[in-house]
């Protein structure tokens, strides 16, 4: 899509802060409003914190609590979705307040590094919400104002509050998160009880409605508050959606709008890319192995000129690249820096060696050990990438790779779902985008989707290392329903053919159970219970002592009946 095209988040904000009658502004405050990528990415921030009275320092946690999120929450991977990023940061800040307390010896809570927080993360067309302590969020709704946040206070009697909840008091904070779907021209405010305690709702809405400078309506709302008998310190925020992002927006990653590259011929030149030879080509797309600038070898990729009318599929081409350069994995393809472009390809690392369906086939026959080894390396690709919040999506032996020093790495990003991204711009429903058949049936009957399905196409993958064949056929592809899924019968993997023990053929059934919530419980489970049997399996199958070991058995009865003997003769002669 040309970025001329392209509507853009546009926000207005207006905010003040005053001590009021008390000599210290134990309040404070921030917004910030990046551009670009990153405004698309992460979004605006609004943010706000009350300390309490009562203590030396929460102006310290107001400032940090407001700071840290300004700053650290725009330094969290762009594949996280708004919640996990703040909620992340908040938590830290949180903990870090908690013990500065204690450092200082500090253990009443109302005398520590304790304030309350309420922030304002608007992303694409969402609003979202993070509330701790009685600081509130409210939106103008036609004459009145409606809260957004619910106080955490504890009545204590005579009209006497206490917080319940607040930033600093412990190890751990609950935090309220809530998503607001935003309309054009939507208004919130944010504030702090020496603003809301004392106001007049219908004339803050008034006062909105007809301003063109928010700052100075902002001035207005506290000067009146403090005419109103206000006894505390006063912090508003206001702000105004201008203008919303398309609902159908693509994602950019700064490469729509440029033109398809003619394929070249070897040794042609592509932006300081030297081309060596075509290593794949098919009707989406050509793989190249080229010499970058710098000289290293990298995988040079075109998409055919007949997605160019396709914005779906060349939103998932471009994101390949997107997604690589954000990984570090040893065990996930990654992509060198990006340099000037003049035409729409994306670059990643050159791996060397062969694919999974490759050594499979010159390995028909491979031992536990290999498929163990294997198996494992593709789970610590898989835990980055869910720790990026994303999901492959299209997990198959031709999408893993085995280099010549044999490390095991995970490639393909075109059918990868990145949370972070999915705010920003929802992909359209695509159906299924793996290869059916190692994919999990939770996709076909059109149900919640999770970490465990990429749990099935790796349980599929190992079943059929180890066996050749698949443990349902060709049947998960033919389900519609949950209850189409709940009659896949598994194969056993176990055969004349294929001897191994039960419990391995156990951890196989378990990683691609139909059911996602009985399969394992982490990767990490799979893996080890492709080492060693698992607890259940041991429980189910423990023999009996007689059967273990019979002539420790006997030695042990015969010893406990020559006690009894000598028991009942000792009691015989009394």
């Amino acid at each position: 899509m040309p970025k001329d095209t392209v509507t853009t988040l546009q926000i207005s904000i207006g905010q003040a802060s005053l001590a009021g009658v008390k000599p210290v502004n134990q309040d404070f405050h921030g917004a910030s409003v990046p551009s670009g990528q990153q405004l698309a990415l992460k979004g605006a921030v609004l943010a706000i914190a009350d300390g309490i009275s009562t203590s030396d320092y929460s102006h310290i946690a107001a400032e940090t609590a407001v700071k840290s999120l300004m700053t650290d929450y725009y330094a969290t991977p762009d594949a996280w979705t708004v919640k996990t990023s703040a909620s992340r940061v908040i938590a830290a800040t949180n903990s870090w307040l908690h013990a500065q307390s204690g450092y200082a010896g500090i253990s009443d809570a109302d005398r520590g590094h304790v304030c309350t927080l309420a922030a304002l993360i608007v992303k694409a067309r969402t609003a979202h919400l993070f509330h701790v302590g009685d600081s509130r969020i409210w939106r103008v709704s036609g004459a009145s104002l409606e809260p957004l946040t619910q106080d955490h206070q504890v009545a204590l009697g005579g009209g006497e509050t206490v917080l319940s909840r607040a930033i600093g008091v412990g190890h751990a904070v609950d935090i309220d998160y809530k998503a607001v779907p935003l309309e054009l021209g939507d208004t919130f405010l944010l504030t702090t009880d020496g603003v809301h305690g004392f106001w007049q709702p219908k004339q803050v809405t008034q006062w909105i409605a007809a301003s063109d400078d928010l700052d100075a309506t902002a001035h207005q709302i506290l000067n009146a508050a403090l005419e109103a008998g206000s006894n505390d310190n006063l912090t508003v925020q206001i702000l105004r959606i201008d203008a919303l992002p398309q609902a159908d927006q693509q994602f950019d990653a700064g490469m729509f709008g440029l033109p398809i590259p003619s394929l070249p011929s070897d040794g042609a030149q592509i932006d300081g890319h030297t081309i060596l030879r075509q290593l794949h080509g098919n009707h989406r797309s050509y793989i190249y192995l080229a010499k970058a600038p710098d000289g290293t070898k990298v995988a040079l990729k075109i998409p055919s000129s007949d997605l160019r009318e396709d914005k779906d599929a060349l939103r998932r081409f471009v994101m390949e690249e997107w997604i690589a350069r954000r990984l570090s994995s040893p065990h996930l393809m990654s992509a060198p820096p990006s340099g000037t472009r003049t035409g729409l390809y994306v670059v990643t690392d050159y791996i060397e060696g062969q694919s999974l369906r490759q050594w499979m086939q010159d390995n028909p026959k491979p031992d536990f050990e290999q498929v163990r080894d294997i198996i494992e390396q593709v789970i610590q690709g898989l835990r980055a990438l869910h720790r990026r919040e994303m999901l492959h999506q299209d997990i198959r032996p031709e999408n893993i790779m085995i280099t010549r020093d044999g490390v095991v790495k995970l490639i393909d990003y075109g059918a990868t779902y990145v949370a972070g991204v999915q705010e920003t711009a929802p992909a359209l429903e695509e159906g299924i985008l793996g290869t059916l058949q190692y994919t999990a049936p939770e996709y076909f009957a059109n149900e919640p989707v999770s970490w465990k399905a990429e749990l099935f196409s790796l349980g599929v993958i190992a079943y059929e290392m180890l066996t050749g064949t698949l443990p349902y056929g060709t049947q998960v592809s033919r389900v519609r329903t949950a209850r189409d899924r709940m009659r896949l019968r598994y194969r056993n993997a176990r055969d004349d053919a294929h001897p191994m023990p039960d419990w391995l053929d156990e951890a196989l059934h378990k990683a691609v159970h139909p059911d996602p919530a009985r399969r394992h419980a982490h990767l990490s489970e799979f893996a080890a219970y492709l080492r060693t049997p698992s607890l259940s399996y041991q429980t189910r199958h423990k023999k009996p002592l007689a059967e273990r070991d019979p002539e420790r058995f006997w030695k042990t009865v015969s010893g406990l009946l020559a006690i009894l003997c000598i028991w009942l003769a000792t009691m015989a002669f009394k």
